[in-house]
């Protein structure tokens, strides 16, 4: 069990911390969980209560005692960036001008644009970024061709939709 002596200040700060709503939900957690490890509960509740294993926990623990609260609101992810997203801009208004009719089509788009070549799947999931869904089209029946058809489509016309 790690032992941390914590000062009134020190319990001050991680109680604003924690009301301050961090926006990254871990972030909160961790604040959460050092504001119960500051009022003495145990190791086993902590992570009862927030949900946390015992090993995130325990790194916390020392990550706070190594660096203090700054080290604990700090995100290190990293998140890949598409290519993609250096055309972001360009792309946004000609896609909102231009919607494409499929997948397909815009896939050849942004090939046209921005010269990078990009599967299906990635170009789907690029356009939902951007805001942009699919829409449903349907079709309309063309006109009949056999003379039977025609005169039945008329009485349907006439009958029906009157």
């Amino acid at each position: 069990m790690i032992r941390i002596d914590f000062t009134p200040a020190e319990i001050d700060a991680l109680y604003e911390a924690r009301l301050h709503h961090h926006p990254h939900h871990r972030v909160r957690q961790k604040l959460d969980a050092l504001y119960l490890k500051s009022q003495g509960l145990s190791h086993q509740a902590i992570c009862r209560i927030t949900r946390i294993t015992k090993a995130t926990l325990v790194s916390c623990l020392k990550a706070y005692v190594e660096g203090g609260l700054e080290t604990l609101t700090t995100v290190r992810f990293h998140h890949s960036q598409s290519e993609l997203d250096q055309h972001r801009l360009q792309l946004e208004a000609f896609f909102r001008h231009h919607p494409p009719s499929s997948i397909a089509e815009a896939q050849n788009k942004i090939e046209a644009l921005t010269g990078l070549h990009r599967s299906p799947t990635q170009v789907g999931h690029f356009l939902r970024r951007l805001g942009l869904k699919c829409r449903k089209v349907g079709s309309v029946p063309a006109q009949a061709l056999e003379e039977e058809k025609v005169q039945e489509q008329m009485r349907f016309q006439e009958e029906a939709l009157a």
